[in-house]
């Protein structure tokens, strides 16, 4: 889709910050507080943003931003991030969004950075321009009163009650630690702390304000809301450097007395059900994805992360957006990966999208493959592909953004 004549796509100024909030605002359903305007500030400047315009009125903009996330094996990758992408409602079908997918993408490949993130609003807009959703959540809710632990399950101990100013002191290292460790998590701004941990009202939903527990190894921060009679724990973040740490801040959460429920965000791999007696006392309340990711450099992406096998193969992959795509053969030994170009015929093929979910191991090549995304030499070469690109520990997302 060609973009409209009338349109005109460039990089903002100073002076677009009022419309750029008002089309966020009016995008995404809210009005940003003062807190807010005052972290957007100092998270992003106008030569990260791309905008489109109609005369004088701003009807799209996208923001690229410096990112840093660990990729299986806990190397640092440096990356972009893309965020606040909005179309004014005005203006839709324009080929807008396109247009200024191409224009940030192509300076995102000027950069270097092999791979880029956003969190997906919509989950039909981005597969087009080689997203796939690489990592996955589930909400669960748990009923306190009838939890009881097992015997078998780990009781460490180093539990804190921790105050705000104390967490502010202690919650950036513990982060930092953890996201070293595990795949997909974010390198996080001070300013993004900041923000966080002042903990603006208008950000409460009509809960409490946060709570800390803290260990040298973890944290949990929450909120208590009442629903009619009940007491509510909304967990905001959780954060364990082992399973020990995780079962020991659990079995916290679960000594609050007064309260029935607790919610809370975890990996669908997280072993909280199988600790309990009774397996069916977690519920899944929601599945979703959160991180969302783009190969931008198939060699140079495939080469940063570590393997859990050795493998040989050849892949072709399919780019129409930006036509980085192409037959590679990929040798892993030891944990470390060879890509290189080759006109050896493909042994497996996909778009980028999906080499994009499964990058960080959080979706397997064989879903894809049942669900005739990915084609391959035979059902073995799904399976030593699979097992190669497990992780040892799984992915997650460290904060929206």
């Amino acid at each position: 889709m060609s973009t409209d004549s009338k349109i005109a796509i460039r990089t903002a100024t100073e002076a677009d910050w009022p419309a750029i909030q008002l089309l966020d605002s009016t995008g995404f359903g809210f009005h940003p507080s003062a807190a807010d305007k005052t972290l957007t500030r100092a998270l992003y400047k106008p030569e990260d943003i791309v905008v489109a315009t109609d005369g004088d009125q701003v009807v799209g903009l996208a923001i690229e931003f410096d990112m840093e996330f660990t990729v299986p094996g806990g190397h640092q990758v440096p990356s972009r991030g893309i965020t606040w992408v909005s179309v004014a409602p005005t203006h839709r079908r324009r080929g807008i969004l396109r247009s200024m997918f191409t224009r940030l993408h192509q300076h995102i490949a000027s950069s270097g950075a092999p791979l880029v993130a956003l969190t997906a609003s919509d989950a039909r807009i981005y597969n087009r321009f080689g997203y796939g959703p690489a990592t996955v959540s589930e909400g669960i809710s748990l009923h306190r009163r009838f939890a009881e632990f097992r015997p078998e399950a780990p009781d460490a101990s180093g539990v804190s009650i921790t105050d705000a100013p104390t967490a502010a002191t202690l919650l950036p290292d513990i982060y930092d630690r953890w996201r070293l460790a595990t795949p997909g998590v974010q390198k996080r701004p001070q300013a993004h702390w900041d923000h966080t941990l002042a903990d603006p009202s208008e950000h409460r939903a009509d809960a409490s304000g946060l709570f800390f527990l803290t260990h040298a190894d973890g944290y949990v921060s929450y909120r208590h809301r009442t629903e009619g009679h009940d007491s509510i724990v909304e967990v905001d973040e959780f954060v364990a450097l082992t399973t020990d740490v995780y079962a020991a801040l659990w079995r916290t959460l679960c000594g609050l007395d007064l309260v029935t429920r607790i919610d809370a965000r975890q990996h669908p791999e997280d072993p909280l059900r199988l600790m309990l007696t009774d397996y069916r006392l977690v519920r899944t309340t929601r599945r979703s994805d959160r991180l969302w990711l783009r190969i931008m450099d198939v060699p140079a992406a495939l080469e940063a992360r570590e393997y859990a096998a050795d493998l040989d193969t050849v892949i072709a992959i399919e780019d129409p957006f930006l036509d980085a795509g192409g037959t590679f053969a990929l040798t892993v030994r030891g944990g470390k990966a060879t890509c290189t170009p080759t006109d050896a015929a493909a042994r497996i093929t996909m778009p980028s999208d999906v080499l994009s979910s499964v990058y960080l191991g959080a979706h397997q090549a064989r879903t894809f493959s049942a669900a005739g995304r990915i084609q391959a030499a035979d059902v073995l070469e799904i399976h030593r592909f699979d097992v190669a690109f497990g992780t040892a520990r799984p992915a997650v997302l460290g904060y929206g953004f």
